[in-house]
C-alpha cells in the first residue's frame, strides 16, 4: 500500500485502521515518487492525496494508472473544500473517495481485499524450495 500526501495525516489514519492487518504502507510525498513506488509494487493500493491546485496533474496522472498498472487501485483523500472532485477522482478511476479522516474504515476494509486477492508473488525453484522446509527457509 502506497500513500501520497504532504501531511502524513492519512497515512496515520490508515495505520491506526489496518494496525491489525499486518500490510506495510510506503509514505510518499509527490505524484513522481508515488509512480516509481508503484513500478516497485505494481498490483499496489494507492491513496493519493488531492490538494488545492493539483486537481488536474493528480487526476491526469490517475487516469493513466489502469493503463500503467492494471492490477494496482487507488483511492483519493482530499480537504472538505475539495469535496466537489469527487465525480472527477471517480471518473479517473479511484475507487473510493473521502474528505473525511474519521472514514478511513471502508478504505480500510477495500485495501485489505485488494490485498488478499493478488496471487502471491513469483518464486524461483530455489525460493520455492526454502520456503517449504520445515525450519522456515533462507531467513531463518
Amino acid at each position: 500500500m502506497i500513500v501520497c500526501e504532504r501531511t502524513g495525516q492519512w497515512a496515520a489514519g490508515l495505520r491506526r485502521e489496518l494496525a491489525d492487518a499486518g500490510l506495510r504502507l510506503w509514505e510518499t510525498r509527490s505524484l513522481a515518487d508515488a509512480w516509481e513506488a508503484m513500478a516497485a509494487t505494481p498490483a499496489a493500493f494507492l491513496v493519493l492525496e488531492l490538494l488545492p491546485g493539483a486537481a488536474g496533474p493528480l487526476l491526469g496522472r490517475m487516469a493513466w494508472l489502469a493503463r500503467d498498472f492494471p492490477r494496482a487501485r487507488a483511492a483519493v483523500v482530499a480537504p472538505r473544500r475539495l469535496a466537489a472532485y469527487e465525480g472527477l477522482a471517480r471518473e479517473a478511476g479511484a475507487v473510493y473517495f473521502t474528505c473525511s479522516p474519521r472514514h478511513l474504515a471502508p478504505l480500510a476494509r477495500m485495501i485489505v481485499r485488494h490485498l488478499a486477492d493478488l496471487p502471491p508473488p513469483q518464486q524461483t525453484l530455489l525460493e520455492r524450495i526454502w520456503a517449504s522446509l520445515p525450519w522456515g527457509g533462507l531467513g531463518s
